[in-house]
């Protein structure tokens, strides 16, 4: 994404010129996208539903390994815009800023680095099955520290795996010192550990040690891990009122609709049952992991890399990632019509 097309996206977003549909599952806004490619981009972007490379998550350096897609760098200026309009029918406006931080921290890289390999143009975006025809279809947005995931189905729509990343996780040098992309959900998860006891503490910390990584990185499908932290039916008023905050926080990257929905099946669940762990020191600035698990999903952080200054973070559904439900239904549904 050359610098005129960064501009141009901020200026828009600035004087707030995308307009959300109430409902992105109609897919007008992809049909628009797709319709805006040539026959040799359609061939890089569309997919079968069924793709195998639909159901894996990849926040890896593009160099790294390979993934389905069409690249930003080989759109033009008008068809990047399109995606962004698109993008932003399926995040809020805070999420989508941050996906827009993100990519640019591969500006950040390429001058630590000293090394062209990290690129803008270097993120891609798949579709599979047809928007607007297709009962069931999905399309995902992937590169270095994002793997976005959506699938629509009749009247629902998923959309994890959600993999954000940030490299660094707080920028130290420079013009932009002291910018965090991923700030809340670390300053957020802090604050909770604040209100603590030491004894709370001995439950929640599980090991001294952080883990290097998240857990599920990088893994189709996943299961309950193995229990940690402390529940949440032990935890003070003003403790569960600072988790769910956090817990907004990964939500709050949705556009409104989507997250009150997903809030409200988090809520219909037990929540008592719900955990909160961590891992490493719960120093600001210092290396740490945390976990949030429930029935259905399950959130995780780590920054310990670069000794304490590489995010990653993801939000997982048990049954809902890739839309797997939807299209166990979808195919039960057209095995035995009703």
């Amino acid at each position: 994404m050359n610098k005129t097309i960064t501009l141009l996206l901020a200026l828009l977003l600035s004087v707030n010129l995308f307009s959300k549909t109430t409902d992105p599952g109609k897919g007008d806004k992809a049909v628009v996208f797709i319709n805006s490619l040539n026959e040799s981009q359609k061939a890089k972007a569309l997919y079968p539903i069924n793709d195998t490379g639909r159901q894996k998550t990849n926040a890896l350096p593009p160099a790294s390994i390979p993934r389905n897609g069409l690249k930003l760098k080989e759109m033009d200026s008008v068809q990047k815009i399109k995606l962004f309009v698109l993008l932003n029918d399926f995040l809020s406006d805070e999420g989508l800023t941050k996906v827009k931080n993100i990519i640019s921290l591969e500006n950040v890289l390429r001058d630590i680095e000293k090394s062209d390999r990290r690129d803008e143009g270097l993120y891609f975006v798949a579709f599979f099955g047809m928007p607007g025809k297709d009962t069931v279809w999905g399309w995902k947005f992937e590169g270095h520290h994002l793997s976005l995931n959506f699938t629509v189905g009749k009247k629902e729509i998923r959309f994890a795996p959600l993999f954000m990343g940030s490299n660094p996780a707080e920028i130290r040098e420079g013009p932009r010192k002291g910018f965090r992309a991923l700030k809340n959900e670390e300053d957020e998860a802090y604050a909770l550990m604040k209100l603590f006891t030491d004894q709370q503490k001995e439950k929640i910390i599980f090991n001294q040690q952080p883990l290097m990584e998240i857990v599920t990185f990088g893994i189709s499908q996943v299961s309950s891990l193995e229990p940690t932290g402390m529940f949440v039916k032990e935890m003070s008023a003003e403790q569960k009122k600072q988790l769910n905050k956090l817990i907004e926080v990964y939500l709050n990257n949705l556009p409104p609709i989507l997250a009150g929905k997903r809030k409200k099946k988090i809520d219909a669940e037990d929540m008592n049952e719900l955990r909160f762990g961590w891992a490493g020191s719960d120093e600001p600035g210092k290396q740490h992991y945390y976990r949030i698990q429930g029935k259905s999903f399950l959130i995780e952080l780590d920054n310990a890399q670069n000794n304490g200054n590489h995010i990653h973070s993801v939000w997982r559904d048990f049954y809902g990632d890739f839309g797997r439900d939807l299209l166990m239904e979808h195919y039960h549904n057209t095995k035995h019509p009703h």
